[in-house]
């Protein structure tokens, strides 16, 4: 009955929970307190996520290493919570203004993940602090060709089914965002080769590239503009 079925979101039980009532769902909006950089650190080392609700490019440019990316902008931003976080496992939020704090928790009490965000990391005072900060390389289009035309990065492409069949670039090997948890051993790259991730905008792409960070690919890199872009660029497809 279940063959060929696509995975289910991690955080399943949670949801199946809520809508028969053994699990409460949050009404009001939540009061998230700010958390100290040497506290979160010590959070972070004890096991506690971090969820980055920014921009990909602010991601890109300066983040708390091993953190998730997921667009608090994105309409799907809670389902892809829900499809990516780890199982019962506390979150530190990073947000770029304060006030989107208790909305993006809004948003996730809906997958019943809000009561899992414990506090909030000031990016600012976390780099004052002398705390470590990683990047996400971002590539654009026309330098991701001249690479490819030399043998010298993979892509690997995360949109849904309909879109990969619409037309991709040419070599690249289609796993769903969605599904990474459980397919993440079906990427065909080594976990230190040069690897560009694409969506079609480049917003689900960075959720990969974090994806793929914390499991142990070291070279990943976004596609700024995605498959719009490269399209728009007149760069060949299939």
């Amino acid at each position: 009955m279940l063959h060929d079925q696509p995975p289910r979101p991690a955080n399943m039980e949670s949801i199946v929970a809520i809508n028969q009532g053994r699990k409460p769902y949050t009404l009001s909006l939540a009061d998230v307190p700010a958390i100290p950089a040497e506290e979160a650190d010590r959070f972070i080392r004890a096991g506690h996520l971090v969820l980055d609700t920014r921009p990909h490019e602010l991601f890109g440019r300066g983040h708390v290493p091993g953190a998730f990316n997921m667009q608090f902008s994105s309409p799907a931003f809670e389902q892809n919570a829900g499809w990516l976080l780890p199982l019962d496992r506390p979150v530190l939020m990073v947000a770029d203004t304060p006030d989107k704090v208790p909305l993006a928790c809004r948003k996730l009490a809906f997958v019943g993940l809000d009561q899992r965000v414990t506090g909030v990391i000031d990016l600012g005072a976390w780099g004052n602090a002398g705390m470590p900060l990683a990047e996400l390389p971002q590539i654009d289009v026309q330098r991701l060709h001249q690479e490819l035309e030399k043998d010298g990065m993979r892509v690997l492409d995360v949109r849904e089914a309909p879109e990969w069949k619409t037309g991709h670039i040419p070599p690249a090997v289609h796993v769903n965002f969605k599904h990474l948890p459980t397919a993440i051993d079906q990427i065909p790259f080594a976990r230190e080769a040069p690897i560009a991730v694409v969506c079609a905008a480049g917003m689900r792409s960075s959720t990969a590239c974090s994806f793929l960070v914390r499991n142990g690919y070291t070279n990943v890199h976004n596609v700024t503009g995605g498959m719009n872009a490269w399209r728009q660029a007149g760069l060949p497809t299939v």
